[in-house]
């Protein structure tokens, strides 16, 4: 028995170093499925001290498959004091980066207007508060046609790109 311990003390080493190694492996970001975006995406969003009807069939996300998600939702603004100010509920458990605008973990919201014909201003605030988080420009999308409400590509090798309309815009997560 004696002889083992310097095998068995050889292997607790590799095995520290194997589960490390798999911690420490990226994230591999995919689309989410439906019963994952009901889970994320609630019929109501908490906007500042309203709760404001969602758009479900809207709604977009992705997930690094070990926990942490970004999605976000039309919201059905009129009638609230939101008409006009935002228009989409988003959500994100990972820190990402969006032009100059960096986004921790949490709940935001975030509106458009429109600057010129090829570029829109995106405007990001915290859903609870609705204060500003920051703003930046997005562009029209010229690789493709596809109109959409929502759509949020998962990033690879840590960029991604989100849709609205015909504008789009790169972000990064890690």
């Amino acid at each position: 028995m004696k002889n083992l311990k310097p095998y068995l003390a050889i292997l607790q080493v590799l095995l520290f170093f194997a589960a490390t190694v798999i911690n420490a492996a990226p994230a591999r970001w995919r689309t989410v499925t439906a019963d994952e975006l009901r889970k994320l995406i609630p019929a109501r969003a908490p906007v500042v001290k309203e709760n404001i009807e969602t758009e479900f069939r809207t709604a977009s996300g992705v997930t690094d498959g070990k926990g942490k998600f970004i999605a976000g939702v039309v919201m059905i603004t009129a009638g609230y004091s939101a008409e006009g100010k935002y228009s989409h509920f988003f959500v994100t458990q990972a820190p990402i980066k969006m032009g100059n605008l960096s986004l921790s973990p949490g709940e935001y919201v975030f509106g458009y207007q429109r600057t010129g014909d090829d570029a829109i201003r995106v405007s990001f605030y915290r859903a609870s508060s609705g204060d500003s988080v920051g703003d930046f420009e997005a562009q029209i999308n010229r690789k493709g046609h596809l109109v959409t409400s929502l759509l949020i590509r998962p990033p690879s090798s840590g960029k991604g790109s989100i849709q609205v309309g015909r504008f789009v815009w790169d972000y990064w997560a890690d």
